[in-house]
């Protein structure tokens, strides 16, 4: 088979090469992938990777959509049907999987992290980590949700518990993660104000069910938010720019407040700002990826057509490098997704 092998770091690192295809084992099923789609973390992975336990060569990627091929056991999926990957192998005897909590799992390793991941043709995975997805549905589409949109989820609906009426304000609306949170903060009912920069992605981001958008580049975001919720600052904010951001977004929280953060692409040492952050009573909130449970609200939210991925760019996986190219453009609005 066809897969994405990362055997260096640097650009030309990820390779698209011959590799074999694995049986699945006992509880495992072999998945003829459809399509993938790319994340920060397959950039990290290629370009540093430090601080994440792996070994090189490894296949790239974190989320996908197949079809079951072969199925090594029990189990209530069939050959043939369509499934979205969860991209975690997770234990199940932990005392976090136990109580539902997957990303949490003592024993977890996450796909094209700490194992071989989705950029091949075939997959092996672990049928607990396989759910049906609709046969009808568009497969570049459903291969966004896995990691942003997932992440995004457990975010906005879990951590920052968002509900109508509550003021939302999303950082850096452009990226993939940022963009699901705009729709899925306006999904809830929240009033929505994004930031991003320059005319096209700030239609986007309105187009995407931001109420209001501000230029970062060019407005004051502190100033801006406390004008527009006259001088209280938003609910909570959802912030995985990092460093360059923090101190305009802790400052546009309102007292009691909560800032959500499941990254830090600029930088993971911002002012953290205790006096405001205790004076205030603001709660910082880390967060990544979700549990079952919230996937699979996701998913049905996603076949009940109440919630549309955000696709900037397609690619066939032949074409990584391209895609991975563009996912780093500062012109990208939304997932970059490869075909397989």
């Amino acid at each position: 088979m066809k897969a994405i092998i990362l055997e260096q770091r640097g650009r030309e690192g990820a390779l698209y090469k011959e590799c074999q295809t694995s049986d699945p084992a006992k509880g495992e099923a072999l998945v003829r992938m459809e399509a993938v789609s790319l994340n920060r973390v397959d950039l990290y992975m290629r370009d540093n990777g430090a601080g994440i336990t792996h070994t090189l060569p490894q296949i790239m990627g974190v989320d996908g959509i197949g079809r079951i091929e072969k199925i090594n056991g029990s189990s209530s999926l069939d050959v043939g049907q369509r499934v979205i990957v969860y991209p975690y192998h997770y234990c199940g005897t932990c005392e976090h999987c136990l109580q539902g909590d997957q990303p949490l799992c003592l024993n977890a390793q996450i796909l094209g992290e700490h194992c071989d991941g989705t950029f091949a043709q075939y997959i092996t995975m672990p049928l607990q980590s396989l759910l049906p997805i609709s046969e009808d549905c568009d497969a570049k589409k459903a291969a966004c949700l896995g990691v942003a949109y997932l992440t995004a989820w457990r975010m906005v609906f879990t951590k920052a518990q968002a509900s109508a009426g509550k003021t939302a304000l999303i950082v850096g609306a452009g990226g993939g993660v940022a963009c699901a949170s705009v729709q899925l903060a306006k999904l809830a009912g929240c009033k929505v104000i994004a930031t991003t920069t320059g005319p096209d992605k700030m239609e986007k981001t309105k187009n995407a069910g931001a109420g209001h958008v501000i230029d970062y580049a060019h407005e004051d975001v502190a100033k801006n938010v406390m004008q527009l919720t006259k001088g209280k600052g938003v609910d909570f904010a959802i912030d995985n720019v990092g460093e360059t951001t923090w101190s305009s977004t802790i400052r546009a929280i309102k007292r009691g407040g909560k800032i959500v953060t499941c990254g830090a692409t600029s930088g993971s040492n911002p002012s953290a700002d205790l006096q405001r952050l205790f004076i205030r009573q603001l709660s910082i909130i880390g967060s990544t990826m979700g549990d079952l449970t919230e996937f699979a609200r996701l998913i049905n939210a996603f076949e009940s057509g109440l919630l549309e991925p955000v696709i900037d760019s397609v690619y066939p996986l032949s074409e990584s490098t391209k895609a991975f190219d563009r996912l780093e453009a500062p012109e990208r609005f939304g997932k970059v997704v490869l075909t397989v």
